[in-house]
């Protein structure tokens, strides 16, 4: 099943998604229903877990450990998961939560409507002894289309056609907002071809165990499927995909939105890129009505197109039969189901045991029908009250940033007046849609899984496609209400929160307020703060991809970008591994800024009245740590080498600490002075926004 792939200027979320979860029935935990779901836990009596600090830690050594070392002690990734803390706990709750409403639409065989296709969905995927049955059965009507091809023509139809259902292609297609007309749609074009996390498991020496144990994977996976020779077409395979790997962009390259959109008419993308037949490819895409594509990774394409050209149809036949394969092998018997997660879970990301099944059905209909799912959700846990909280929490932040850019010593007037204007313009969206996406077309059969599935993507394809020539329609969003995380949209310049968040530890409604604008006040300032970051900062109030700063304000950005850029590449998080200080740069950023914020908008309101002191802590130190509780976690190895190729966003301890050290208050507040690893000179801190 696609993902639906966003072009670069779309949206820029707080924490990347997580990596897929693998489904066994292991759970013995009592269905969600019979417990009280309606309250999330509170962190210690006024919102921060006191007993969660390392009291032997000084602040200036390691701020993050100061905060969270005691917990980060006793914390243990469960099996099942790549990664554990906050954000995960949370998430926790929000899938018990989603797993209540759900499961009682499956136990309503009678409903109809929208709770009906919810609970088929859900039926279908916890139905384990039809999917066992059925085995590979599901998957032979799409293998049998790629056994029929013929042509490299014939192959490059197939691959567009995998925009509706599942496959991978070389090319990925999305149609999104137009970044430089954005009340207008746009077909975008992205570079594919490879199907490991990042070009560098292709290049890098460090990744070598990881190159074999996919090539073996592939094989297994082909033979599963009774796809012929599946050891040799793996072996071509990897070869294949090695080669787009070296001629690829790398990820801090596809972060550049300037770079990114190339606009080419799709008459001339032959002439453009040969080697790949492009009108085959839009075909199968249901995209010959567009008369233009905005072409990302633009001289990646030609290269990407000329190893097309030059592999014979079985190996290409072969690969897209294997990504069918791995897409959809969640959908099948447990044997396909095992081997993705013996690869993907085990080899990748150091995954011990797959997650009980009804969390993976959850998501799943969380994904297909999230705005369905999310109705209920909101109903049952979203209180009104909370919304109105948080519009003023983000009018506070604005307040604060307003007065920041006011200031700044380093930004001209002509620059400054335009980013007030942008300030201005911004959007916010909070909890939950005003207009629900309507699912009535969407057939959902009671015992189809895969065809469900693939059903479900094809209506999403079918709807995004149809909007070509409409007006882009800003009431969209692009997360679901039950999500936990936040994103900022450049072309609507808008910041989108949805409700699954909004709760303990980032934002207790009961709990001490520094917290609760260290929690949530940061990750509102992080969100504004994108619209500013070294890409937000290219679109103007409209969303527009513009140029609208002087020359000689921007390249005063650029010094500060720069150096906190080496900060973080300077930052070991593994033994010889450092974080990529260019592909997390917009992220790095939007912490310092969100951070700032935060406190100052604290500041604002006290409406000049001190700050209390809560069992010895000032309103300062305790935003510094409601922002600390808010990233306390912990990675396995496998997938923190993971992420730091692919993954915008810095590691926990980095997302804490850095900020902090580019901060006068933090020295102010904690008395950080020379000689203390976290002590920064004045004159080298990063000040932006």
């Amino acid at each position: 099943m696609k993902t639906a792939w966003l072009a670069a200027t779309a949206a820029a979320a707080l924490l990347a998604c997580a990596p897929a979860a693998f489904a066994a029935d292991t759970s013995t935990t009592p269905p969600a229903a019979a417990r009280d779901l309606t309250k999330a836990p509170r962190m210690g009596t006024w919102g921060f877990d006191l007993a969660g600090r390392d009291m032997a830690t000084p602040p200036g050594k390691s701020f993050f450990e100061y905060a969270n070392g005691a917990y980060m002690q006793k914390l243990t990734i469960p099996a099942d998961r790549s990664t554990y803390g906050a954000f995960n706990v949370l998430d926790e709750l929000s899938k018990d939560r989603m797993r209540a409403v759900v499961e009682t639409a499956a136990a309503d065989t009678a409903a109809s409507g929208e709770g009906a296709k919810v609970g088929a969905l859900y039926r279908s995927f916890m139905d384990e002894a039809k999917v066992e049955a059925l085995g590979a059965k599901p998957l032979q009507a799409d293998l049998d289309k790629v056994r029929a091809a013929k042509t490299r023509a014939d192959v490059a139809r197939l691959m567009g056609a995998t925009a509706a259902g599942f496959g991978q292609s070389f090319f990925n297609p999305q149609v999104y907002d137009d970044a430089k007309d954005p009340l207008k749609y746009a077909v975008y074009l992205s570079q594919g071809g490879i199907t490991l996390p990042d070009r560098d498991y292709y290049l890098d020496a460090k990744f070598e165990p990881q190159r074999k144990a996919y090539e073996a994977y592939v094989a297994r996976m082909l033979a599963l499927a009774g796809w012929a020779n599946p050891e040799p077409n793996a072996k071509a395979i990897v070869a294949m995909e090695t080669e787009i790997a070296k001629v690829s962009w790398t990820r801090a390259e596809r972060r550049d939105d300037d770079k990114t959109y190339n606009p080419v008419e799709t008459a001339k993308l032959a002439s453009f890129a040969p080697g790949f037949d492009w009108n085959a490819f839009l075909g199968g895409a249901k995209l010959t009505a567009a008369r233009r594509v905005i072409v990302a990774e633009n001289t990646a394409f030609p290269k990407i197109a000329a190893i097309y050209g030059k592999t014979d149809v079985e190996t290409l036949k072969a690969w897209l039969a294997f990504t069918t394969i791995d897409q959809a092998a969640g959908y099948l018997s447990k044997d396909f189901d095992q081997a993705k997660f013996d690869f993907r879970g085990k080899t990748l990301s150091g995954v011990q045991a797959q997650t009980p099944r009804w969390k993976r059905g959850v998501n799943l209909v969380d994904s297909n029908l999230g705005e369905a799912v999310g109705k209920l959700y909101v109903s049952a846990y979203f209180p009104a009250e909370n919304k109105a909280r948080m519009e003023a929490l983000v009018g506070d932040i604005q307040t604060a940033l307003k007065a920041r850019i006011q200031k700044l010593d380093w930004m001209g007037p002509e620059t400054k007046q335009k980013a007030l204007e942008k300030l201005a313009k911004f959007t916010v969206k909070i909890g939950y849609p005003d207009k629900w996406r309507d699912y009535s077309a969407l057939n959902i059969v009671d015992g189809d899984l895969y065809g469900n599935v693939e059903r479900a993507s094809a209506f999403d394809w079918n709807f995004r496609v149809a909007r070509l020539n409409q007006p882009v329609d800003r009431s969209e969003w692009e997360m679901t209400p039950a999500t936990i995380n936040a994103y900022y949209s450049s072309t609507k310049n808008e910041i989108v929160f949805p409700a699954a968040i909004l709760q303990p530890p980032f934002f207790d409604p009961e709990g001490d307020p520094a917290i609760n604008y260290g929690g949530i006040g940061g990750v509102i300032g992080h969100e504004i703060t994108h619209g500013f970051d070294d890409q937000g900062r290219k679109s103007d109030g409209d969303g527009r991809l513009a140029e609208w700063w002087t020359k000689e304000d921007e390249a005063k950005f650029n010094v500060q970008a720069e150096r906190l850029g080496k900060q973080y590449s300077a930052t070991e998080v593994l033994p010889g591994a450092k974080i990529n200080g260019d592909l997390t740069m917009g992220e790095n950023i939007a912490d310092l800024g969100g951070l700032l914020l935060a406190l100052d908008a604290y500041h604002l309101s006290l409406k000049g009245q001190p700050a209390p002191v809560i069992e010895g802590l000032t309103g300062d130190q305790r935003v510094f740590l409601g922002w600390a509780q808010v990233w306390r976690g912990k990675y396995r190895d496998d997938f923190m080498k993971q992420i730091l190729v692919s993954d915008p966003h810095s590691p926990p301890v980095a997302r804490v600490d850095l900020p902090m050290r580019n901060i006068d208050a933090f020295y102010e507040a904690f008395g950080i002075k020379p000689g203390d690893p976290m002590y920064v000179p004045p004159e080298q801190r990063v000040r932006i926004w």
